[in-house]
């Protein structure tokens, strides 16, 4: 439902987009993710036709937005960086405004409206002004006016932020519930929200596209990957460090911070290798007593930070 050919928007000698490519298909939710400055949303911008490509193009629905940008916004609901509304509408009136450009009226218009609002929980703040909103009610508001009319494609940029722990659960559940019938690419600074609500990960640094794939594909090239995090009581384990070194499934051993007479230790596998059997034998043999003992799933920000800082430093 999205296609991506060789996209480059450059301002003046400043490449902010470089030939990158790739497809979006239904029922996926795409985490688009980057450092400041890294290209997400000139990119985002060029994908709704807002902005046009230097170089390449996008294609939406089967629409390309070089040359039949009106097609490709009819079919995208999007939600840009910073949410930006007319101030001096309310949210009722805003929403009425945009449905109406969208091709709804009438009773249909109303019930439309009125299934958006229930659906961001805007029914307490419909009549007030938006400028005298806070930053997480006009965030929703930006939200009911990207899916009003129900798109195929749905562009959100940075959607939470601003929002509480309460309202980013609402939205990151609505996204979930919207995604088997649509295409959502979803720009974030949030690792966690890429756990939480997306299928695919793609990582653009210096406006080049640096990784995708899947959460646990991302979360996998993590160095805390099947690590395993190992607390004992020091005095049943007085050289438990190099003792755990011993273990052939075991690369690396590191000596955490302790406290209370314990000893903590994070151990890394060998390649392939799968620690917490054998490290739960191991303490069992010795008779140590144990405090804890966790497998790490990997760590998304120390992944994130390699790969970015990787790129900027070949440019």
């Amino acid at each position: 439902m999205i296609e991506i050919r060789n996209l480059t928007k450059k301002f003046g000698p400043f490449t902010a987009v470089d030939d990158i490519s790739f497809t979006v298909e239904q029922g996926e939710v795409l985490g688009f993710l980057g450092p400041n400055g890294a290209g997400k949303s000139t990119t985002m911008k060029m994908l709704t036709g807002f902005l046009a490509p230097t170089h390449g193009t996008a294609i939406v629905c089967g629409h390309d937005v070089r040359t039949e940008p009106r097609a490709v916004k009819a079919n995208i609901g999007y939600l840009p960086e910073g949410a930006p509304l007319y101030p001096d509408m309310t949210p009722l009136s805003l929403l009425r405004f945009v449905a109406e450009i969208r091709g709804y009226s009438g009773t249909r218009r109303n019930q439309r409206i009125d299934e958006v609002v229930a659906l961001v929980h805007l029914e307490s703040v419909l009549h007030q002004r938006i400028e005298t909103l806070s930053k997480g009610f006009k965030r929703r508001v930006g939200l009911a006016q990207a899916i009003l009319h129900d798109p195929e494609v749905l562009i959100l940029d940075e959607p939470t932020d601003g929002l509480d722990p309460n309202q980013k659960h609402d939205v990151r559940a609505l996204i979930k519930q919207m995604a088997p019938g649509k295409v959502i690419v979803l720009s974030t600074h949030i690792l966690e929200e890429v756990e939480q609500v997306c299928t695919r990960a793609i990582i653009i640094a210096e406006g080049r596209l640096c990784f995708d794939g899947t959460p646990e594909e991302f979360r996998s090239e993590s160095r805390h990957h099947h690590a395993v995090s190992l607390t004992v009581k020091t005095e049943t384990a007085p050289d438990a460090a190099q003792a755990l070194e011993s273990l052939e499934s075991v690369a690396t051993v590191e000596v955490l911070p302790s406290a209370n007479g314990t000893s903590s230790f994070m151990l890394f596998p060998r390649e392939n290798a799968s620690l917490v059997r054998d490290v739960n034998r191991f303490v069992h043999d010795k008779g140590w007593e144990l405090e804890h003992l966790h497998v790490e799933q990997g760590r998304l920000d120390d992944v994130f930070r390699e790969i970015t800082q990787g790129a900027a430093s070949t440019v």
